[in-house]
């Protein structure tokens, strides 16, 4: 059974919904599954925008030639040349063989590396664009805007003039299969998809907030009615609140004045210790709290969450002199993803030698414009009674700082 769904009268979604992968890139969770989003522009010409993971290749294949209605494909546009939006050009370029692959020059050069291009002519067939070049094909007008390093250096998005539609590769992308919903406005998107759009963006193109603040530069001197991305809901509706948020996560700004507390705890010592903090903070009216187990909570939604919180308390166990290695991954993927504005609180714990806060101060000060609280607390082994005047006070440095600037 073919699925296809209207975008406008003539652009028609022709992508597919995955369920069956556990892990995107193999690497995060998606219990949501993702779908690859490709679309059809029914004109003189017909062009296919992008194409999708091979292990969707026949669901693809009956949904672009029922989206076509019997006509042939003019124009394959490549705007990206990860996998799991590049995985049926052969297919395609091989089911419609006087089609032409459109992309960067990058993108060409890409599709060489991944594919043996001579099963389909692709010298002759191969059409590079630049920044500002035009594809006319009747009544649509598609401008090619170069996208580098969000998040591959050949990408690129397309602007339609006459549907004033972007088609924005991976920028504003989500985890989560579509369910037969395709537009944002379709679904809550802040209740149902909005973890997963901050978990997609900070973990996936959270690095490259410089590239993407180009980006948006660019998208703001065109009149956008629509945005069509590569992964999860058409929006067509409320553009405008969805590119503030990739406006503050690009610039690292937190999402929400929030404290989210990570533990790194061997017995449970250190998450008391937590637990008694997130009860402090709640008594003196911090209401937006949450806590996570470091060892416990896949690191892609701790990154997520430290993108959307102003403030973060890491409270970790001493190992084997050291920082507890889940903690020390996380740290990790702090620095490589660019992590900064935040401020950091610090909690130890140590029986006989509490060694995790100055190592992770350590790691800390690699990292950009991350400040760090004076106070922090020390443990041996178990917080107990009689520290309670220690942890209200550090406790209270939290909530102060909070408030600063209000």
């Amino acid at each position: 059974m073919q699925i296809t769904r209207k975008v406008t009268d003539d652009v028609v979604w022709a992508g597919c919904n995955d369920r069956r992968l556990a892990l995107f890139e193999n690497l995060f969770p998606i219990p949501r599954g993702v779908s690859y989003n490709s679309y059809v522009i029914l004109d003189e010409k017909t062009v296919l925008m992008d194409t999708v993971d091979s292990g969707m290749s026949q669901q693809f294949l009956e949904n672009v030639a029922y989206a076509l209605k019997g006509r042939s494909l003019d124009y394959l546009i490549v705007q990206h040349m990860e996998p799991d939006h590049c995985g049926t050009i052969v297919d395609i370029m091989r089911a419609y063989p006087q089609a032409k692959v459109v992309g960067s020059v990058k993108a060409l050069q890409m599709i060489g590396q991944f594919y043996d291009v001579s099963v389909f002519d692709a010298g002759e067939r191969m059409m590079a664009v630049k920044e500002g070049d035009t594809l006319t094909t009747g009544s649509h007008t598609l401008h090619f805007l170069m996208a580098p390093m969000v998040h591959w250096p050949e990408v690129m998005v397309t602007y339609d003039e006459k549907d004033k539609i972007l088609f924005a590769a991976d920028a504003f992308g989500t985890f989560g299969a579509l369910n037969g919903k395709l537009f944002s406005d379709e679904v809550d998107f802040e209740r149902e998809w909005l973890p997963d759009a901050r978990r997609y963006y900070a973990n996936i193109v959270g690095k490259y907030g410089v590239q993407v603040q180009a980006l948006l530069k660019k998208a703001a001197t065109l009149d956008i009615q629509m945005i069509c991305p590569l992964h999860g809901p058409v929006w067509r509706k409320d553009l405008e609140w969805f590119i503030d948020k990739y406006d503050k996560w690009s610039r690292y700004e937190p999402e929400n004045k929030a404290v989210v507390i990570v533990y790194g705890s061997i017995y449970g010592n250190t998450e008391n210790a937590a637990d008694a903090l997130a009860a402090r903070l709640t008594e003196k009216g911090v209401k937006d709290i949450k806590m996570y187990d470091v060892s416990r909570t896949h690191v892609s939604e701790l990154i997520s969450e430290i993108f959307r919180c102003s403030h973060v308390v890491l409270a970790c166990s001493t190992y084997n002199g050291g920082i507890y290695p889940p903690m020390a991954d996380l740290l990790e993927d702090m620095k490589a993803l660019s992590v900064q504005n935040r401020t950091v609180a610090l909690m130890e714990n140590g029986t006989w030698a509490a060694a995790s806060g100055r190592l992770i101060t350590a790691k800390l000060e690699e990292m950009k414009n991350i400040s760090l609280l004076d106070t922090k607390i020390s443990i041996k082994s178990t917080l107990q009674n009689g520290r309670e005047t220690e942890l209200d006070a550090f406790a209270q440095q939290i909530v102060e700082e909070m408030q600063d600037g209000e």
